[in-house]
């Protein structure tokens, strides 16, 4: 396995995984994947990353989105990680946020937040591994509009990873 830059190639496959993770209704509130100019258009440029196998099949990606447009908030970014179904408890996905955490780094990103399911406890164990720290729960955020959770509300426990290297003085 090797971790690279997601490119535009990498749409379908990108955007297929997204697909899987909504379908456990345990990743996210969106109920489908966008398309390839959704997905772009809310993800910052850098960065983005995917892991794919030997014979270069994508198993999982990360990606940051902005979190305010106000400069000040400039190094602070919201991350989000997704593994293939059957790509899951292999180790790609702490190597995957692993290289995402030190690319945004490299970015200029001092803060990375993470929004998780309170149930998604693999989620929530990967992200400690990976240096984040729980922040604290967000109680019924919001209410799920499909899956097995429909008409539920949903507590999203918030992660951070704050950077050693950049923003610091």
């Amino acid at each position: 396995m090797r971790i690279r830059e997601m490119t535009a190639e990498d749409a379908d496959a990108v955007l297929s995984i997204y697909a899987e993770g909504i379908a456990t209704g345990h990743a996210t509130f969106e109920s489908e994947a966008p398309d390839w100019a959704g997905f772009d258009a809310k993800r910052l440029k850098q960065p983005r990353l995917v892991a794919v196998d030997g014979e270069g099949t994508v198993l999982g990606w990360a990606a940051a989105s902005a979190v305010s447009d106000r400069c000040v908030y400039g190094g602070v970014a919201e991350g989000t990680i997704y593994i293939a179904r059957a790509a899951r408890r292999k180790g790609v996905g702490r190597r995957l946020l692993t290289d995402f955490v030190k690319a945004a780094e490299d970015a200029g990103i001092w803060t990375l937040n993470a929004g998780i399911f309170a149930e998604n406890i693999a989620s929530i164990q990967l992200h400690e591994a990976c240096g984040y720290r729980i922040v604290g729960t967000r109680k019924a955020l919001g209410k799920m509009s499909y899956g097995p959770k429909a008409g539920q509300w949903r507590d999203v426990v918030l992660m951070e990873h704050r950077s050693q290297r950049i923003g610091v003085d």
